[in-house]
């Protein structure tokens, strides 16, 4: 009831889905490590209280579980936060308590590039900038996607490549998936 719509589920039948990919767990990098801080913040100052303001560690122990409450909550929207690309579009799903679903034509795209800082090269992420014809839309940058390049490489065959030879490829990878057993989706 409460859990958000598989993205799947906003796919017309004539679609083919390509990608599906939530980001990187380094997302959460800074909200981990400001979470950590804050708590170990809290336990330090409540130690070094005197018993006799029971008062204020009883709020700083309550200021913790509001840390550790809104941490979770980043978590979950992390979690559910999804990337999906079709042959039509991209469509990024997103959010618990309010449901977001923007969405892109893949005829838009004019450009394609995608960044990778050091960072991003050890713990294998990366940002995908798609351009579209002179207006900014809500998939503009793409932040935290892990393994860009492959990422950059299906996009750029799906939007600038041989829509026949796409067309063929993509059954032959539904004829081999259907030959190990495997249900097909999209």
């Amino acid at each position: 009831m409460f859990a958000p719509r598989d993205p799947d589920e906003y796919l017309l039948d004539t679609e083919r889905r390509v990608v599906r990919v939530r980001r990187h767990w380094a997302f959460l990098a800074w909200d981990t490590f400001e979470t950590i801080a804050l708590l170990a913040i809290c336990v330090m100052v409540s130690y070094l209280l005197p018993p006799s303001l029971w008062v204020v560690q009883n709020i700083l122990w309550y200021a913790a579980l509001l840390v550790v409450v809104v941490y979770a909550f980043k978590v979950i929207e992390w979690w559910v936060e999804r990337l999906v690309v079709t042959d039509k579009r991209f469509v990024l799903t997103s959010g618990v308590i309010t449901t977001k679903v923007a969405m892109m034509p893949i005829s838009k795209v004019t450009d394609l590039t995608y960044e990778r800082s050091a960072w991003g090269r050890m713990f294998g992420y990366g940002t995908v900038v798609v351009e579209s014809a002179g207006q900014i839309q809500a998939l503009n940058r793409i932040e935290f996607l892990p393994s860009p390049e492959e990422f950059y490489d299906t996009i750029s065959e799906l939007v600038f490549g041989d829509k026949h030879k796409q067309s063929e490829r993509f059954s032959m990878i539904k004829a081999q998936r259907l030959a190990r057993g495997k249900k097909i989706v999209g």
